[in-house]
């Protein structure tokens, strides 16, 4: 049979449709998470072994799971080199891409800033877990901020309650001198407010110091110190900046058990090359130490490394390693807490995974058969509280391995607390908000 012209153009027509029904049929069955990362720039040996975790364990996901209740992940990294700029353009090109993105671990302070005006408007969910905006805690002026598992502000109040029990309690705070050497960023000046308000409570005296970026010229400030003489140092750094603190430390004589390193900079990263050099440096952290053990690490064996697909070898098992694992571990949650209310074996739109993120309800049960009892405690979210619970432990560089050196603390709210209501109402009306009634808010 011999078709003419306009039947051939209907019959085109036709199987261009019915062509494209396999790929969005199969679109409905995946999930897509950006991955923001940076393998370049001078936060690169942070940045490396995070986005192997991260990838890493969606990896795991698919390969052991089959997806998230059968939903296929699908991924894609963007390079940000740390820069707000590319950070943005990252966004933007993925906040659409393979039919949404579930949400953004936008990996940068000054990144989370830019982003987060555009989260409401785009109805996607901001990920920080560790970092970020700290008051966006309060849920009620956040609604698509999640700073998970905790703030740089919890980081700062427990590092000032190890160092007031290493004291002998926190009245013998009065009259010492504690020292901020930070990042001058966004990200290096997030726990300033938190020190101001603990120093004016504990009677101490607070000793501000910025270094330029990328932080490799430090000998001015350690100089510094050295005339001023602070009983401690907490250092807010990240990348080539914390081995050349730890080196000038050393220069200047200042004692390494002295300083209290931020979780970006307390990773096997900055100060394996330094050995005995760095031995008593002090870290915080938001999980253990991130030694390979527990049943997620046998499945990452099982069912990636022994396979030959896992990311590297030279990063699995270190801290920041770790932290990727729990990141995109928390991302899978949200998903599958919103795959518990909006149907299991679905495609989640960004409104329902935020949904997730605000539900979240990881129970010691959850955590075993995860994987993840050895590396986190127990949490839950709420409208109200987008951290959750913020566990944090010390740990303390032995010249070869990070070993814990504290109990696990929490923020003390007496002084976090305050602090998160008052910087959420002054975000709320610099940007027009109205905060939401978690009273009435749907459950």
């Amino acid at each position: 049979m011999k078709l003419n012209i306009k039947q051939w153009i209907a019959a085109i027509g036709v199987a261009g449709v019915l062509g494209t029904l396999p790929i969005q049929a199969q679109a409905a069955d995946e999930q897509f998470i950006p991955l923001l990362t940076y393998r370049t720039g001078s936060f690169a040996p942070l940045g490396i072994p995070w986005a192997d975790g991260k990838i890493d364990y969606l990896k795991l996901v698919n390969a052991r799971d089959g997806g998230i209740n059968g939903v296929k992940i699908v991924y894609e990294e963007c390079e940000t080199a740390y820069a707000t700029d590319r950070g943005v353009e990252c966004y933007e090109r993925l906040k659409a891409a393979h039919g949404g993105a579930s949400g953004f671990d936008s990996q940068s302070t000054g990144i989370t800033f830019a982003v987060s005006d555009k989260a409401p408007g785009d109805k996607v969910s901001i990920e920080t877990v560790g970092y970020g905006l700290s008051q966006s805690a309060d849920g009620s002026v956040f609604e698509w901020n999640f700073p998970l598992l905790g703030t740089y502000w919890t980081a700062a109040d427990v590092m000032v309650q190890d160092i007031a029990k290493k004291l002998g309690g926190e009245d013998k705070l009065k009259g010492k001198k504690i020292a901020l050497v930070y990042h001058d960023s966004p990200y290096g000046k997030e726990p300033i407010p938190l020190l101001k308000a603990r120093a004016q409570a504990n009677g101490f005296e607070l000793q501000l110091y910025p270094v330029t970026a990328p932080g490799v010229e430090q000998k001015s400030t350690w100089l510094q110190i050295r005339q001023k003489r602070p009983d401690y140092v907490l250092l807010w750094s990240a990348g080539i900046m914390t081995p050349t603190a730890i080196r000038e430390a050393q220069a200047t004589g200042y004692a390494r058990d002295k300083i209290y390193a931020i979780w970006w900079a307390g990773s096997e990263g900055d100060v394996k090359d330094l050995g005995e050099v760095a031995k008593g440096y002090n870290a915080i952290t938001i999980h253990n130490t991130g030694e390979a053990k527990g049943k997620v690490y046998d499945d990452l064996k099982t069912h990636l490394f022994d396979k030959g697909q896992g990311s590297s070898k030279n990063t699995l098992g270190t801290i920041a390693y770790t932290r990727g694992l729990v990141i995109s571990m928390l991302q899978v949650e949200a998903i599958r807490t919103a795959q518990e209310k909006y149907g299991k074996g679905k495609h989640m739109t960004s409104e329902q995974v935020r949904w997730g993120f605000e539900n979240l309800d990881l129970t010691e049960d959850r955590l075993k058969q995860i994987g993840f009892d050895q590396i986190v405690k127990p949490f839950k979210t709420s409208c109200a509280n987008h951290v959750g619970q913020d566990w944090a432990r010390i740990v303390q560089w032995d010249g070869s391995k990070f070993v814990p050196a504290s109990d696990l603390y929490q923020a003390d709210q007496k002084y976090v607390g305050p602090l998160v209501k008052s910087e959420a109402e002054k975000y709320a009306q610099a940007k027009k908000i109205t905060p939401r009634d978690c009273d009435k808010a749907s459950s």
